[in-house]
């Protein structure tokens, strides 16, 4: 009879010494959720300051920023900062993209928003997923202010219907991709970075976002990121692939 009421006493005492221990380790785990998000938050705020221009180039471009539809940011080169390039990346942030995209309709550097301009290995490129595509062309040291939809070389971005077959738009794709030369302008969907160059730059995105930008190198910083100005030259009604193609992509 002892015996068994020194083996109850023992269970009840490890009963409750378990349902203590697992209420402060619950506990515990809560705290540690909080410290968690706090430093997420932190993290957050500290990428956001590290690819934000640096205060002399937003000085330099004041009087720009103040028209509307403008801008200034800094790219990331993608093979220095994105772990889903690269695992082994050091200096690589969580931010989706590594900070080297950059999506002119939505304003983020987020990956997978309807990007519209990536840089990676001294190149800018535009297209990246599905059936998106897009066209670049170098204007040289050119101001911003110049570039309006009247200029030459922009009437032809400006006027371009993507197509709403998906066949035809992955034609498109490959086509721009090879180079499309018209009125002896040649149009690529990757072009290298030169400084103190003008671009310009449309960015279809199906489902996403269409725009017409116009973007200059301000500077190359010395961890290899390029601080662009830009300015929103045309937003497009958003395109849409016909539902059978939709259907296929997504498959």
């Amino acid at each position: 009879m002892k015996r068994l009421i020194v083996t109850a006493l023992f269970f009840v005492v490890t009963l409750a010494f378990t349902t203590i221990n697992s209420f402060a380790q619950s506990a515990s785990r809560e705290d540690l959720l909080k410290e968690l998000q706090a430093k997420r938050a932190e993290l957050q705020l500290l990428e956001k300051q590290f690819l934000a221009p640096a205060a002399e180039d937003r000085n330099a471009y004041v009087e720009f920023l103040l028209q509307p539809d403008t801008g200034l940011i800094r790219l990331l080169p993608r093979e220095a900062y994105d772990s889903n390039l690269n695992k082994k990346i050091k200096g690589s942030l969580t931010i989706r993209g590594g900070g080297a995209y950059y999506s002119f309709a939505r304003l983020t550097h987020e990956y997978g928003f309807g990007s519209d301009l990536e840089l990676e290995l001294g190149h800018f490129s535009v297209g990246f997923a599905g059936a998106d595509y897009g066209m670049l062309v170098n204007l040289g040291d050119v101001a911003l202010d110049e570039i309006t939809l009247e200029h030459p070389r922009v009437r032809y971005l400006a006027a371009y219907t993507p197509p709403p077959q998906e066949a035809t738009a992955r034609l498109e794709a490959r086509q721009f991709g090879q180079g499309v030369t018209v009125d002896d302008v040649l149009y690529e969907n990757r072009l290298p970075v030169e400084k103190r160059s003008t671009y310009l730059l449309r960015s279809i995105g199906y489902s996403n976002s269409d725009v017409l930008v116009a973007f200059k190198v301000v500077r190359k910083d010395s961890d290899g990121s390029i601080i662009l100005a830009w300015k929103l030259l045309k937003k497009y009604p958003v395109p849409e692939l016909a539902r059978q193609d939709v259907l296929e992509l997504a498959r």
